[in-house]
């Protein structure tokens, strides 16, 4: 453990007394993907830790240096490269992330920003976000500091051939970082063994994300609803969800177009929100499958703006092709929405099929069609999930419940 009993305060005004962690991470707020969510999620219930940020500065308007939360963010200036596309307006994670060379330049600005913050106040741990470029830099500081106890959280979300393939030649660097780690917390008991099978020893903890519950409290839930309201408005189904290929987006619209030439009902709608590289292609398809108008494209949504569209939905599906964990379907579930899902990756951890939401097979309209049409006519199934489903995530996903076991974690890696 790093000795920082003695050290001066930080340059950021925070008391070094207790526990001083460095977070590696790539993108931070204002993203609001479901890593860097977890992240102020968890530090802001941890008020007696002090946690700095390494991250990237892609938008040149983005202050250097600020406070969210509990957590300093230092925003490592953008390079500027000839080629790099610029910053569009859309917040799509992905689309700000530049080329490959902007990513390596992160790694080592990051790096060299915590050995300067190192010096000057030690870290205690520091704390990987994704086993990614941020890993990179968070691992070059383990081999210079070995004694400073290196924490990895897993949220990927990519199958393990997507992420194999974007780690090519470099993957024995990549896999140092698991064998370098000193504690790995994964979101999903599929991202724990994903780690154990690419070198990891160290101990391994499945900590899901969580869900706030007091955003989803008074809102409607589904054994609230009346049976006769579907008969005089369309059911409203409803995904969140980046618009890429993984999510199954294309999937679900090939249902709808099934669901539509379905004789016991067409009274229905689709809602979609989030964006991505995929909307154009997928507003096509729907045109094509001509259910373009029972399809609406909603965009990126607020996080806190999302729990009153789950209020007005009746169900929720996402046809992912690989999945972490998904976030998504733990809010569906927090509003009382009854859920369809895919037998892949992280949702295996709360979907029980019959029990808490349906499972359709990847990739299969048909079969997809089938479970929406299934809850749509059996409305004591409906009330059975959506009951079932909010009391699993209430009692076993709050973030209050997850913040604690991560203070834990924290606290271990600080003592030891």
């Amino acid at each position: 453990m790093a000795n920082n009993k003695n050290s001066k305060s930080s340059e950021f005004g925070a008391p070094s007394n207790g526990m001083k962690i460095a977070i590696f991470s790539l993108a931070y707020i204002p993203f609001v993907g479901g890593a860097e969510l977890a992240v102020k999620e968890v530090t802001d219930r941890l008020p007696h830790g002090f946690f700095a940020c390494f991250t990237y500065k892609f938008d040149k308007n983005w202050l250097a240096r600020e406070k969210i939360g509990n957590v300093d963010v230092i925003r490592l200036p953008n390079t500027r490269i000839s080629g790099i596309r610029k910053i569009p307006e859309t917040p799509d994670i992905n689309r700000y992330y530049g080329r490959f060379w902007q990513k390596v330049f992160y790694v080592f600005k990051a790096w060299r920003a915590a050995e300067i913050e190192h010096k000057n106040n030690p870290f205690d741990a520091i704390w990987v976000i994704m086993a990614s470029y941020a890993g990179m830099a968070a691992l070059f500081f383990k081999l210079r500091h070995p004694t400073v106890p290196l924490f990895l959280t897993l949220q990927e979300g990519d199958t393990e051939a997507h992420i194999l393939s974007k780690v090519n030649i470099f993957y024995p660097l990549w896999r140092l970082l698991f064998k370098k780690a000193d504690y790995i917390q994964a979101i999903s008991n599929y991202l724990a063994d994903f780690a154990r099978r690419h070198g990891a020893k160290c101990p391994i903890e499945v900590v899901p994300n969580g869900i706030s519950p007091e955003a989803f409290s008074g809102e409607r839930l589904a054994s609230n609803k009346k049976s006769e309201t579907p008969n005089v408005r369309p059911y409203t189904l409803i995904t969140t969800s980046r618009l890429v290929h993984k999510n199954g987006i294309d999937t679900l619209i090939r249902a709808c177009a099934q669901l539509s030439s379905a004789s016991w009902r067409t009274n229905y709608k689709l809602q979609i929100l989030g964006s991505g590289p995929d909307e154009k292609k997928l507003k096509k398809l729907a045109n094509d499958l001509s259910v373009g108008d029972k399809i609406q494209f909603l965009g990126h949504i607020e996080p806190d703006k999302i729990p009153e569209y789950l209020s007005r939905a009746d169900i929720f599906v996402r046809a992912s092709r690989s999945e972490g964990l998904g976030n998504s379907f733990l809010e569906a579930m927090a509003a009382g929405l009854p859920i369809i899902g895919t037998n892949v990756g992280g949702i295996r951890d709360f979907l029980i099929d019959g029990e808490t939401g349906l499972f359709s097979k990847v990739g299969d309209p048909a079969d997809l069609s089938d479970k929406i049409l299934l809850l749509m006519k059996n409305e004591e199934l409906r009330k059975k999930l959506s009951q079932n489903g909010r009391k699993l995530v209430i009692e076993k996903y709050s973030w209050d419940l997850i913040a604690g076991k991560m203070n834990k974690i924290f606290n271990k890696l600080c003592a030891s």
